[in-house]
């Protein structure tokens, strides 16, 4: 349970009203009960939580209410995600290593970090403090797993890749596999080995079932706070940069590189070795086939910027009328028969 007071010092906001009042939860608007915090971002939030049962409500800007205590930040969605942890903390697991854990005699795990049950840890294996790997963890020789990072279950790192610290990998995630590489030799496709690794630096979050190729050569590389959605696929020898966002589905053809603080969003596909510049914007099920410079927004199958692909996408709005004027046209100037349709 926390006071509003305390909730107010830890957003570094100002309460408006009984800094004293408990707070026992945190819950929307359409579901607060007695007791909790909620927020709300604009005024059609705001007059839900005045009417919940809520006792609090976390907002910014001017909203005054005599019915509910305030607690005013400079951004309520941000504020937001800052509180959650504070109601809703992630279960400590106690540190040591699980008995049905399999783990190399030379792999070096930290006291602090917690194995769970049926991981199997490599040969030469580094595993930092407070590191977790929740179970059914394989983590291949010679991988590196920073402090405090959370390998959700089934998480598989192949061998030699690095992970950094406070990097969160959810289940299913499959990191270093072979990147895919052939080449046509004798009426068959021969095999290119995948001698690379997977490097992920700090504050990284990898969502489920995603996947990430070793590279070829040298490494494949995951910028450090980049954020990553599930059912992705990276491939071998690209480099993202720092804090780029990933949406649902996008994949990423080899050896192209990404500039930091980009966003694609779901579906987007991206051909191989390009140049993606940083705080790009590339919407959703666009498909990349060349360069893009910096700060620019881009969508379309193929993809163009965006001012260029919604003008086109306006004028094929007008094309059936277009072609009817045309038509009409044509008739007027006795180059159609009458009774031919339009096109």
């Amino acid at each position: 349970m926390f006071t509003a007071a305390q909730i107010a010092k830890e957003l570094d906001g100002e309460v408006v009203g009984d800094g004293a009042t408990p707070l026992t939860g945190f819950a929307p608007a359409t579901t607060a009960k007695a007791g909790d915090l909620t927020f709300a971002e604009n005024e059609d939030f705001f007059l839900k939580a005045e009417e919940s049962a809520a006792a609090a409500i976390l907002i910014d800007g001017p909203r005054a209410t005599a019915r509910k205590v305030l607690i005013r930040v400079a951004n309520a969605r941000i504020a937001f995600a800052r509180v959650l942890p504070l109601f809703f903390p992630e279960p400590a697991l106690p540190p040591g290593i699980h008995p049905s854990a399999v783990v190399a005699a030379s792999a070096r795990v930290d006291p602090a970090a917690h194995i769970g049950p049926h991981c199997v840890i490599g040969e030469n294996v580094v595993i930092g403090p407070h590191a977790v790997l929740r179970g059914g963890n394989h983590v291949g020789d010679n991988c590196v797993i920073g402090a405090q990072s959370h390998l959700f279950p089934n998480v598989v790192l192949y061998p030699r890749t690095e992970i950094g610290r406070r990097v969160r990998l959810h289940a299913g995630a499959v990191i270093g596999a072979d990147g895919f590489g052939y080449v046509f030799d004798s009426g068959a496709h021969r095999k290119v080995p995948q001698v690379g690794q997977v490097i992920i630096q700090d504050d990284v979050e990898i969502g489920a079932n995603t996947t990430i190729d070793r590279g070829a050569l040298g490494p494949t590389i995951i910028g450090k706070g980049s954020k990553i959605d599930n059912l992705v696929q990276i491939a071998h020898n690209v480099t993202l940069g720092e804090h780029c966002l990933l949406v649902a589905q996008v994949g990423i053809a080899g050896s192209t590189r990404i500039g930091s603080y980009a966003t694609l969003a779901g579906q987007v596909g991206v051909a191989g070795h390009l140049n993606i510049g940083g705080k790009v914007i590339i919407a959703a099920q666009s498909g990349v086939m060349r360069d893009i410079p910096e700060g620019e927004k881009w969508l379309g199958a193929p993809a163009q910027p965006d001012r260029q692909a919604k003008r086109q996408m306006i004028a094929l709005q007008h094309l059936p009328e277009l072609i009817r004027r045309v038509g009409e046209l044509e008739r007027q100037a006795g180059r159609r028969p009458p009774s031919e349709p339009a096109t």
